[in-house]
């Protein structure tokens, strides 16, 4: 009987979890029995096509959010078109987190603008492992501007914790995708609100606006269209922008641009006479959510100055339509001065850079400070010590600390690293120790150079205060956000001590700068020649190369020229962009001898040793990158269709020519698109002729036939000689006889001076 006792307690106890088991089966088994399907998506998510999907890479996050601490965050911003208003919203997330979290203290919380849009659980089910889940995000948190955060609150102990313990982490990939849905928004036709609707800053998506052309499309026409193109190009910024083009027929939806002749008919719009240049903002009659930017006059004379009343003077105005007046230049525009530029004549404070509202961070681990910065492309910087930086910053000095810094970097390159001293190590100083009894924070200064290659183009100088974290004990390790770090507005970077030289042709700073036709920022010394008989594809590619020149300078082309093949007279004293597709251009046929490459019954193209090079980048030694053409090759079937070629000017020393080419017309939006760039392509445009076959570019030739600025006699004579062993062994050679002719010269004449004082 005792052995029965005993044994009812242990039965009792398997008999629990067995009738538990059951339960969470049987309804398994009797779908397997009864054929039961699982459960259905619900019609809610079935009928949820986005308007607008972004990952938050795309959002900002270049890299995997790695929340830290009992509340570690990160966020990234995204914005909504003001003819928009959003209906409905998910974010798809993709994230991992620790085993050591407690499932009933910790969670992941998604956040819109500092609201909870949902609490995420985070059980030890599924803990170290990636998880995918949609997140459905309430549409009356959604603003114009907004920020959307990812927040941890984790803990990993009942007691007493260390708040930045390695056990408490979450990563967020930035693969997770932000789906919204929209409904448009009818907005008034009012040219006030321009450059909107046609574009919206608050999107982050590439640019793309249809231009439509009634009438003459002739060079006046296509100077004002590339001035409004650039105007574009300018504010998409970033994002890059993209102009299909179409003669006398309106898009079926979305917004345009109308460049308009006279009462040239036009399907939908009214046939009203044109006498004076004309600005007016209409829907779209194929589009009553669509607008018509129209840009009319009587010929394409007042067109143009229309175009360019827009494009330099849209802030002023208002109403339906509005007719402008003359435009004139006040004051010609300067080499190097283009607004996105780093000016190169004087130091820039950084304050200028960025707003200087986020010069200023808090907390041990603040962000990063990140200041845009874009160079002009042909800065000498042969035997230059480097750019000084002179930093002024702000920091609150620490009871005790071993490590804190301000961490120095450009584009994610580590550059220096300053100290933060702690008031223990300043407390021999009493007069700062006297200014911090008045102000918490303690100025410093110190001056940097940074190495010009070091520096891309395109540059972020990147500044990260980092403060230790002094752990007090169990117990009593809290942290206090009282850490505060400022760099000063006032702060400065010096270009002016570089000189303007570079070797050309180079297809590298022409895709990213535009150069050399963006050295004038409104493109006053470039000719554009386009084909005889141009197409919708012809003018596009123009459109678009003019829109990246305006992306790369921030102002409008208001001084293009576009000349034909046959008017060489314009075509001297300027840079000239060929465009070409097919056999529509005449040009290169005459300069046939110049060009490296040929799309004729048969193609040609010189090869050199570039497309062997093992290294896909272009180092800062420019004999290194130097590829001169050393054989040549023809194609009859299977060739390539497009390039993109440089060489010197047959016209004028100096000046340079850049081809775009491509077999027939449709082809002109693979290089275009290619000069863009983006992550699908795996090599970038270099060299002096470069192939594009979708989307693989292969640079055959790097040969640096001329060079173009000013670098002064003597430095020019430095740099030759250093890069020339002939001519240095020969002048030194010249200069030993000189310095031996005028030593033998002095001898004797002190020898005929001394046997004549002896007589």
């Amino acid at each position: 009987m005792s052995i029965v006792h005993l044994a009812l307690p242990n039965a009792r106890a398997w008999l629990v979890p067995v009738c538990l088991l059951a339960s969470l089966l049987s309804p398994w088994v009797w779908a397997q029995e009864e054929g039961v399907a699982e459960p259905e998506p619900s019609p809610a998510a079935l009928d949820f096509e986005p308007t607008f999907s972004a990952t938050l890479k795309q959002l900002g996050a270049d890299y995997v959010m790695n929340l830290r601490g009992v509340e570690g965050s990160d966020s990234v911003p995204f914005d909504i078109r003001a003819d928009q208003v959003v209906t409905d919203a998910r974010l798809n997330l993709e994230y991992s987190y620790s085993p050591a979290l407690i499932p009933e203290l910790s969670q992941l919380n998604v956040m819109v603008n500092n609201q909870v849009a949902v609490s995420l659980p985070l059980p030890k089910e599924t803990a170290g492992s990636v998880q995918r889940q949609t997140v459905q995000i309430p549409a009356y948190l959604i603003t114009d501007f907004n920020r959307l955060t990812l927040q941890l609150i984790g803990h990993y102990t009942m007691q007493c914790e260390d708040p930045l313990n390695t056990s408490l982490w979450a990563k967020v990939n930035n693969s997770s995708e932000l789906q919204i849905k929209t409904t448009p928004l009818q907005l008034p036709n009012d040219l006030a609100l321009l450059p909107q609707p046609l574009f919206d800053s608050r999107d982050s998506r590439l640019l793309e606006l249809p231009f439509v052309f009634a009438g003459a499309r002739d060079a006046r026409t296509l100077e004002a269209a590339s001035a409004v193109a650039s105007w574009f190009g300018a504010l998409a910024s970033y994002r890059k922008a993209h102009f299909p083009v179409q003669f006398n027929d309106l898009p079926a939806q979305g917004n345009a641009v109308l460049f308009r002749i006279a009462a040239q008919p036009v399907a939908g719009l009214s046939d009203e006479p044109v006498t004076a240049p004309t600005l007016s903002l209409q829907s779209n009659p194929n589009d009553p959510y669509g607008k018509l930017l129209i840009i009319s006059g009587r010929d394409s004379e007042q067109l143009k100055q229309a175009a360019q009343a827009l494009v330099m003077g849209s802030h002023t105005l208002n109403g339906e339509q509005a007719q402008v007046g003359p435009f004139e230049k006040l004051q010609p525009r300067k080499p190097y001065d283009a607004p996105n530029w780093l000016p190169s004549d004087r130091p820039v404070q950084l304050g200028a850079l960025i707003d200087p509202k986020k010069m200023s961070v808090s907390g041990y681990d603040p962000g990063t400070i990140n200041l845009p910065m874009r160079l002009p492309p042909d800065l000498f910087h042969w035997r230059e010590d480097g750019v000084p930086l002179r930093l002024k910053y702000r920091y609150t000095p620490q009871p005790q600390s071993t490590n804190s810094s301000l961490l120095i970097s450009v584009s994610g390159k580590f550059i220096k690293s300053l100290p933060l001293p702690s008031q223990e190590r300043l407390k021999d100083d009493q007069t700062l120790m006297a200014k911090l009894q008045q102000d918490d924070s303690l100025l410093r200064e110190a001056t940097l150079r940074i190495p010009l290659d070091r520096l891309p183009l395109q540059s972020s100088l990147q500044l990260r205060f980092m403060y230790d974290f002094i752990k007090q004990g169990e117990c009593r390790d809290i942290i206090i956000d009282n850490m505060r770090g400022t760099i000063e507005p006032d702060s400065s970077i010096d270009l002016s001590g570089y000189k303007h030289f570079i070797g050309m042709p180079n297809l590298g700073v022409f895709q990213s700068s535009g150069f050399p036709f963006t050295r004038m920022a409104d493109l006053s010394e470039t000719a554009v020649v386009m084909p005889s008989e141009a197409g919708a594809q012809d003018i596009s590619a123009l459109l678009d190369v003019v829109g990246g020149f305006g992306e790369s300078t921030g102002l409008p082309a208001t001084a293009l020229s576009v000349v034909s093949a046959d008017d060489e007279a314009a075509m001297r004293g300027k840079d000239l962009l060929v465009l070409a597709s097919g056999d529509n251009q005449p040009l290169l046929k005459r300069w046939a001898q110049y060009l490296p490459a040929s799309l004729g019954g048969t193609a040609r193209f010189e090869l050199s040793d570039l497309v062997h090079r093992v290294q896909d980048w272009v180092g800062s030694d420019p004999q290194v990158n130097l590829q001169k053409a050393r054989s040549s090759l023809s194609l009859s079937d299977g060739s390539v269709n497009n390039y993109l070629a440089g060489f010197e000017s047959p016209l004028d020393r100096g000046r340079s020519v850049v081809v775009i080419a491509a077999r027939q017309p449709a082809d002109l939006d693979v290089l275009t698109t290619a000069l863009r760039g983006g992550e699908e392509y795996e090599q970038s445009i270099q060299g002096s002729l470069a192939v594009v076959n979708d989307k693989r570019i292969n640079s055959l030739v790097a040969d640096e036939q001329y060079y173009v600025g000013e670098l002064g006699w003597f430095r020019y004579v430095q740099w030759r000689l250093a890069h020339s062993l002939g001519w240095m062994l020969l002048i030194t050679a010249l200069g030993v006889l000189l310095a031996s002719v005028c030593l033998y010269a002095t001898l004797k004449a002190r020898a005929r001076s001394r046997l004549k004082g002896s007589e």
